[in-house]
């Protein structure tokens, strides 16, 4: 059961958490987060891409989503109050070409976690969504009313679950949030966690293991869009003003029992120019950048409107400044080249 705090403090209601996929790079950051604010945390997740030195001060249940004998075994064992929910597969490219990974991870595997969730009469969650719900935008800043044309199976399952997430409020009574990030970044500026993804494909990560030397250049897709520098724009968000996020999704779920869906950006765009800038400057490495042709499918701007987000459950992004975000991770990737691996 749920205890209650005073009511002058931040967090009012103190839960019992699964968190799936909580030993990935979001799901880190968020479970600290969770155990600041008091709840009670046990961690789900195959370690397929998440770190058992992440999360070496939580609890954690080895188990896999398709596997529903571990889902009922942790679902027996505890009382849950809620779930938030990370496991996933989140390469969009990828999805492209290996689409049944991503229904199953992304879909199946959720279906399997909303059955033990109502077997066992958890009725809140908070889904790990995505901006690649919403595809080519038609307008900036973009909306949570705005189009849903996914653009790559990646963005198609995830709208698909937050589709399901609606029957199942409908037909059962099962509470949502879902948070619809736009690009998540940055590390802890403790410097103990942060980004260690296997498949490495976000910019800022490949740009600062270029600094490292580990790559020998970081490269451009496309230097012709219509932009001020002719890069594309995107909306860079700090991965602990996101764990700040579900921390007060979860209070907004207990006090409104009311699901909703919010976007979780900066609100402003950075050119990809602009990033690699900013990251030989914070770095003092002059690394080497090629300029490759356009990508199929990336649109020239991609920035969020976060109002609903800071009007409804008060989220106020600690770190709004691209550079502020550029320094904590590399904090992190010089301090740890190789990740979490010694």
């Amino acid at each position: 059961m749920s205890l209650t705090l005073p009511l002058n403090a931040k967090y009012i209601h103190i839960m019992k958490l699964l968190v799936t996929g909580g030993a990935g790079y979001i799901g880190s950051h968020t479970v600290r987060k969770l155990k600041q604010a008091h709840h009670e945390v046990i961690i789900f997740d195959n370690l397929s891409s998440g770190h058992r030195d992440a999360v070496r001060d939580f609890e954690l249940f080895e188990g896999d989503l398709s596997n529903k004998q571990d889902l009922e075994k942790v679902f027996s064992q505890n009382s849950f109050d809620g779930v938030v929910h990370f496991a996933g597969s989140i390469e969009a490219g990828e999805s492209m070409t290996d689409p049944k990974r991503f229904f199953d991870n992304n879909f199946v595997c959720g279906l399997n976690l909303l059955e033990a969730m109502l077997a066992h009469n958890v009725k809140k969650i908070v889904f790990s969504s995505t901006a690649a719900v919403y595809g080519e935008p038609e307008k900036m800043p973009i909306e949570e009313t705005d189009p849903k044309n996914p653009t790559n199976i990646y963005g198609l399952t995830k709208l698909m679950f937050e589709q399901v997430l609606d029957a199942y409020d409908h037909a059962y009574g099962l509470k949502s949030v879902a948070l619809r990030y736009f690009n998540a970044t940055g590390a802890d500026p403790s410097g103990e966690i942060g980004p260690d993804h296997k498949n490495k494909t976000h910019l800022l990560t490949l740009t600062l293991l270029t600094a490292l030397g580990q790559r020998n250049a970081i490269k451009i897709f496309g230097t012709d869009y219509p932009t001020p520098d002719g890069t594309g724009i995107r909306d860079y968000v700090h991965v602990n003003d996101l764990a700040d996020a579900h921390v007060l999704a979860l209070d907004y779920l207990t006090k409104n029992n009311t699901s909703n869906k919010f976007n979780l950006g900066n609100e402003k765009g950075t050119s990809v120019r602009r990033v690699i800038e900013m990251s030989k400057e914070i770095t003092g490495v002059d690394f080497k950048v090629i300029q490759e042709p356009r990508r199929e499918g990336d649109p020239a701007n991609l920035f969020a409107s976060s109002q609903k987000a800071k009007t409804i459950f008060d989220w106020q992004p600690q770190f709004p400044n691209m550079e502020d975000i550029i320094k904590t991770a590399w904090n992190w990737h010089k301090n740890h080249p190789n990740g979490f691996e010694k």
